[in-house]
């Protein structure tokens, strides 16, 4: 294969096909991962990659579309705050705008981040521009990955076809509230940002289990308090929350539920708030050609496979 790395730090391999003019088939996934998200996450679909092009060369399979390899860079949420954004670099959905603003704990900016270590470019324009990829340069994207769910697992099964894909509405939510000294504000004066934050954390659950869709789900997953001290009512509670599904209206209408339940809780309890749309992307269904044609290749080989 040759190897090629883009600005942005997406890493390419690729096989050339007989037809050089084809869109290429294309196949990856990447290799940060977020705690606790299932051993081998990402990194499964670029080795796998990697075999399956070495066990096709090796049985001297001549491809006639272009095959390609895909090293997807910063997938994850974990220093920008956006996740993706190697994918949504090469998919042009991403703006310069966005990634100026984009800083990460230090002030770091992410065309700052690439420099140091090789990639990036002159402005986050010029890192875009060189990233994207044409449309017809890829004529379908497979990715093998492990199931960060127990449904498999618990049906006894080793693999699945995905036929959609959840993709999350992610905000943040700032309380503020007067803090003060544990012993001496008595509890009729007090307006605990905390409080609020755990009442809309436990309306995201109860909202999502209301909808009885099973691809319906919330999640609270960071919180930040100050003074976070035990001997301190607190001044200060921010969250962040995600909210995803297959169903994009069903989807949206938790989200607005839960801006409307921000807004009841603060004047409720006194505080003030403030609310940060981290993204808000659209789910996604699998190409119909790819699914079914993995589909039927499973069941071909699955007497041989499995016994």
């Amino acid at each position: 294969m040759t190897i090629r790395e883009d600005p942005m730090g997406n890493i390419w391999g690729r096989w050339a096909g007989s037809d050089a003019e084809a869109g290429a088939v294309v196949t990856g996934s990447h290799c940060d991962a977020i705690p606790h998200a299932g051993m081998y996450d990402g990194t499964v679909g670029v080795l796998g990659a990697i075999a399956a092009v070495k066990g096709l060369q090796k049985a001297d399979f001549k491809p006639k579309r272009p095959i390609e390899v895909l090293f997807f860079t910063s997938e994850e949420p974990t220093r920008f705050g956006l996740g993706c954004i190697g994918s949504r670099g090469i998919a042009g959905t991403l703006t310069p705008q966005l990634l100026d603003e984009k800083l990460d704990e230090n002030a770091t900016s992410f065309k700052e981040a690439a420099m140091a270590v090789g990639y990036g470019g002159y402005s986050h324009q010029d890192i875009l521009d060189q990233t994207k990829v044409s449309h017809g340069k890829v004529s379908a994207f497979v990715e093998l990955h492990i199931e960060q769910g127990p449904l498999l697992e618990r049906e006894g099964l080793q693999i699945g076809v995905v036929t959609a894909i959840a993709a999350p509405a992610s905000f943040r939510v700032q309380f503020n509230g007067d803090g003060g000294h544990a012993g001496a504000l008595l509890m009729p004066d007090r307006h605990d940002p905390v409080l609020a934050a755990a009442e809309v954390a436990l309306y995201v659950e109860k909202k999502v289990k209301a909808k009885g869709a099973r691809d319906t789900v919330g999640t609270t997953g960071a919180w930040h308090v100050l003074s976070n001290n035990i001997n301190s009512v607190p001044r200060e509670a921010r969250i962040e929350i995600d909210i995803r599904d297959i169903d994009l209206a069903r989807r949206d209408s938790v989200v607005k539920s839960v801006l409307h339940k921000v807004k009841a809780v603060a004047e409720e309890r006194g505080v003030s708030y403030r609310v940060d749309m981290i993204n808000q992307d659209p789910p996604a269904t699998s190409g119909d050609q790819v699914r079914l044609y993995l589909t039927a290749l499973l069941c071909l080989v699955q007497g041989t496979l499995w016994g």
